[in-house]
């Protein structure tokens, strides 16, 4: 009989799975027992189309990198965008980065970068904080308001009405107090707030902790992947900054870099100064100053994704669950 049990035992619970040496190498989780291995033609498939997906996104930067590098004589025998390199110079960033239009808006861009950033964060993580804590005065009215206009706006006119009527005209803050908030932003905030452990917040008001001291030392840095994750998402919204600009900035100085890009590409208008003089002697091509200001509003992007990437998941998931 107990042979006859150890034997239905060990055909009931199979072994556990061991890692093999290129999955222990690359930190690969084994697989469970309960999913199929992938068939041969469903990795390939797999793999072309991630192959197919990359070159889709790769080709189109290579090509604007190689033009931005290229020469007048370059750009000229390749008919306008370059694709592979020849006659290569960094003459077209030289004279970007030595002064004038250009310099300007990439330090405004920074500026409205860091401080609206920092503004934005303020507002949205004391918003969700609050809507965070189902006790809180007037929770569920306020939630369903803010809730209400994600799908109902004023509309543009309104806004700019509002604008200009508070005396934000031709102010780098008309760049930033229209859009400091994001609803959904706070949504996901909220929800990452909410799944914070109830008996930590309990002990701290037990130990005298205030409603400050428990989100600055507690509900804070028990949420620095979702904080990174929104923090990227509203310094990338302003740091593409251009449709506040072109509403409400009058004064060219003022420009950050992509209203500067907008002129260029879409209006094919050369910033006056050093860089406009070498554009009409010949010395520069305006499609190479195109494509160099376009690297340049690209970089900062590129730079700063690889290393918020590693809270996107926990950041996203986990403040989207619960709400």
């Amino acid at each position: 009989m107990t042979t006859l049990l150890d034997q239905e035992s060990s055909t009931a619970a199979p072994a556990p799975r061991t890692e093999t040496p290129l999955q222990r190498a690359l930190r690969i989780e084994p697989r469970p027992v309960w999913e199929e291995e992938p068939t041969k033609a469903g990795l390939a498939f797999k793999g072309i189309g991630l192959v197919a997906i990359c070159a889709i996104v790769i080709i189109p930067i290579w090509v604007v990198l190689v033009t931005s590098l290229s020469d007048t004589k370059a750009i000229n025998e390749a008919g306008g965008l370059v694709v592979w390199p020849k006659h290569i110079t960094f003459v077209a960033y030289k004279e970007l980065l030595s002064g004038g239009a250009v310099t300007r808006a990439a330090a405004v861009s920074v500026g409205l970068t860091v401080v609206g950033t920092a503004v934005s964060m303020v507002v949205s993580v004391l918003c969700a904080y609050g809507l965070s804590r189902r006790d809180s005065y007037a929770h569920r009215p306020l939630l369903m308001t803010l809730m209400a206009t994600m799908f109902f706006g004023a509309g543009l006119i309104p806004t700019y009405l509002l604008v200009t009527g508070i005396g934000l005209s031709n102010s780098y803050w008309s760049m930033i107090l229209p859009s400091a908030i994001s609803v959904f932003n706070v949504l996901v905030l909220r929800g990452f707030f909410m799944d914070t452990a109830p008996e930590l917040i309990d002990a701290a008001r037990i130990d005298g902790a205030g409603e400050w001291r428990i989100l600055l030392q507690i509900i804070m840095p028990l949420s620095r992947a979702v904080i990174a994750v929104i923090s990227l998402f509203y310094a990338v919204g302003y740091w593409s900054q251009w449709f506040n600009a072109m509403l409400y900035i009058q004064d060219s100085d003022k420009y950050p870099l992509q209203m500067i890009l907008r002129q260029l590409v879409l209006q094919h208008q050369v910033p006056p100064g050093a860089m406009g003089a070498a554009v009409s002697n010949g010395q520069i091509n305006s499609l190479a100053v195109q494509m160099a200001v376009m690297i340049l509003a690209l970089v900062p992007v590129a730079v700063l994704s690889p290393f918020v990437q590693k809270h996107f998941q926990k950041g996203m998931l986990t403040g989207a669950v619960k709400g």
